[in-house]
């Protein structure tokens, strides 16, 4: 099994492991590693936190830098171990995605509007995203949940993966690690204004490659929503760098012409109302636009998968010849 293993590269395999846990198991129901690091970056961030951007990257700094130097300490204790190596890789990417929990929300929304069941939609939105429920009807709930469903494709699938072709366990760790600050910390809030400088950057760096590939890939699934590339690319190319967000548009001006649906509008937080350009040229998403944007998701996180363990095994043939 270690030839095996040692010939296909470990990283890939563990890649490819990791990818199809999550598209069988989804997200662990206890114990995420995730949450964990959550908890404790919460922890950190209380006990550092100024109203400064310096305070705010020293902050970033530690709290990302800490996994990354974890993976590669891993990384080098494992490179003559390529069965544990692979096992460790799965079980970090599987920790890290979050495809199957994304595609699972989308389709519990399908049918809670479906069914005309405002108040359970309403209710299970803030599982995907954090505007405020209280007033949006189905359109509203439907295109929040396209929207939603469209970046974190990229965000919870695409860009983890891409980062672990790249890298390996340092990259699967750093990435992940460096969205979840930006999720905690890089929204503009009065705490975070400042604070969160750092994160929001480094998150929008880390997430240019991804993103823009997410896009891509979307526009190739789109026949498998009853679209077609061609409409979803000529939206694609049109209206993605309206959207305020670097990489947001990317994955969201995909996803409308890959649907046929228009997107954007004014969204409602919870203490904030932002107006996003419009995005696509269809009408606006329904119930029934759900299942398709979940099926192009998997679609994408699948050829995601391919294209990280293609990239992790050139990486590893390179390294060898050195």
């Amino acid at each position: 099994m270690a030839e095996r293993v040692t010939a296909a590269g470990p990283d890939a395999v563990g890649l490819l492991a990791g990818y199809a846990l999550d598209a069988v198991l989804g997200d662990p129901a206890r114990w995420h590693p995730v949450a964990g690091f959550g908890a404790l970056a919460a922890r950190l961030e209380r006990r550092w936190w100024m109203p400064s951007r310096l305070r705010g990257a020293v902050f970033t700094t530690v709290a990302v830098g800490a996994p990354v130097l974890g993976g590669v300490a891993v990384a080098v204790a494992t490179r003559r171990r390529p069965v544990a190596r692979a096992v460790l890789t799965a079980a970090t990417t599987w920790a890290v995605l979050g495809g199957r929990t994304l595609r699972r929300e989308a389709t519990l929304m399908h049918g809670h509007l479906d069914g005309d069941d405002l108040a359970a939609a309403r209710g299970r939105l803030n599982h995907l995203c954090g505007r405020d429920p209280s007033a949006l009807d189905e359109s509203e709930l439907a295109r929040a949940v396209v929207e939603s469903v469209a970046e974190n494709t990229s965000d919870a699938v695409v860009a983890p993966l891409f980062w672990g072709g790249v890298a390996g366990l340092p990259g699967l760790l750093g990435y992940r690690a460096a969205n979840t600050l930006d999720a905690m910390v890089g929204h503009r809030s009065p705490r975070h204004a400042r604070f969160g400088t750092a994160a929001a950057r480094l998150d929008d760096l880390l997430n240019l490659v991804p993103a823009r590939l997410t896009g891509l890939l979307t526009v190739a699934a789109a026949p498998l929503a009853g679209g077609r590339p061609a409409e979803a690319l000529r939206v694609f190319r049109r209206d993605r760098n309206d959207h305020p967000s670097p990489n947001a548009g990317q994955c969201e001006s995909a996803m409308a012409g890959a649907l046929g649906v228009r997107l954007g509008g004014r969204n409602r937080y919870f203490g904030r109302v932002e107006t996003r350009p419009l995005l696509g040229d269809g009408p606006r998403p329904t119930a029934g636009h759900l299942r398709r944007a979940a099926r192009i998701s998997g679609a994408v996180g699948l050829a995601a998968a391919a294209g990280a363990a293609t990239l992790a095994a050139a990486r590893r043939r390179v390294g060898a010849r050195r």
